[in-house]
């Protein structure tokens, strides 16, 4: 079937509105059969009526129809985009006020829900053994990203003393400069301890977590590490900082249903970006951290 063929199942302002993006555009044969698709489609929604004269309640409708018909998200947005381009020449050709499909929006694309470990796999993660001073800095590592959520980048800048054992408090700084201060677990004291007694650090080095020539240990090193952690354990996945901050996250949310806490103590600016995991003052945190987190209180010695 030639291009004309095709153009002429459409309208005549669309078919006009396609053979500009072929003759004027210089657009492939495949976009074109791209915008053509998507015309033809809002053109069915039309019922006959010449889509050059539909109004913005059409246009939602016809989103909407393509929502309810399971259309993804990537594909409603780019038919929106074909009506855009095509009301746009409209307004060019024939002096229409305004667009029709300028304001309309396509269903946002749902989040996918992070990937975490559930509480055995995190068990088996950290309760590793051995006594070789790289494998305690990395359980120390493990434990701090889980036992506090933070993130790659806060715990990277944790320094030596910055925290409190006998508080129990880390403060960070996070996105956009902003500080806050979270609970750190006993038994992730207890591995920060033990990594302590081994570290070694360059002169004036300020890091709590260092690599073996004494430096700051970057956040590719933790990350590399973290994985090499895993696959000792027998987790059959990557493990990554954002896993275990994930993990932080649902584990706690499970157990308290505090989605405002949990919020606090991820450092999320709008809780909306907490309910991908579902569901003040700081002794209220504590509390809520105490009694919910799986490793917040010491181990019994054996």
């Amino acid at each position: 079937m030639t291009d004309g063929a095709k153009a002429a199942e459409l309208t005549p302002s669309a078919a006009a509105f396609l053979d500009y993006l072929r003759d004027v555009r210089n657009l492939s044969p495949h976009t074109l059969s791209n915008y053509r698709r998507d015309l033809l489609s809002l053109q069915a929604h039309a019922g006959g009526a010449d889509i050059a004269d539909l109004v913005e309640a059409d246009i939602r409708a016809w989103v909407s129809g393509l929502h309810r018909r399971g259309l993804a998200g990537s594909s409603i947005q780019r038919a929106l985009s074909a009506a855009r381009s095509y009301y746009n020449y409209q307004g060019r050709q024939n002096g229409r006020p305004r667009n029709p499909a300028a304001s309309v929006q396509a269903p946002r694309k749902p989040r996918q829900l992070p990937k975490t470990l559930d509480a055995d796999q995190m068990d088996r993660y950290l309760t590793q053994r051995g006594s070789d001073p790289l494998l305690l800095r990395d359980l120390a590592i493990a434990e701090l990203f889980y036992s506090s959520g933070l993130r790659l980048s806060e715990l990277a800048a944790v320094n030596i003393g910055a925290v409190d054992p006998h508080t129990r408090l880390l403060t960070v700084t996070g996105k956009g400069n902003k500080t806050r201060t979270v609970p750190v677990g006993g038994v992730a004291l207890e591995a920060l301890a033990r990594w302590q007694q081994v570290r070694t650090a360059a002169a004036g080095e300020q890091a709590l977590f260092t690599s073996t020539r004494g430096r700051r240990l970057g956040v590719r090193s933790i990350q590399a590490r973290l994985k090499l952690l895993g696959r000792r354990a027998g987790i059959h996945q990557d493990v990554h900082p954002h896993m275990l901050r994930h993990s932080f996250a649902s584990h706690m949310l499970e157990s308290s249903g505090d989605l405002r806490a949990v919020q606090e103590l991820l450092g999320h600016a709008n809780i909306a970006t907490t309910q991908i995991y579902t569901h003040l003052d700081f002794q209220h945190l504590a509390k809520v951290y105490d009694a919910a987190h799986p490793r917040a209180r010491r181990r019994e010695r054996d």
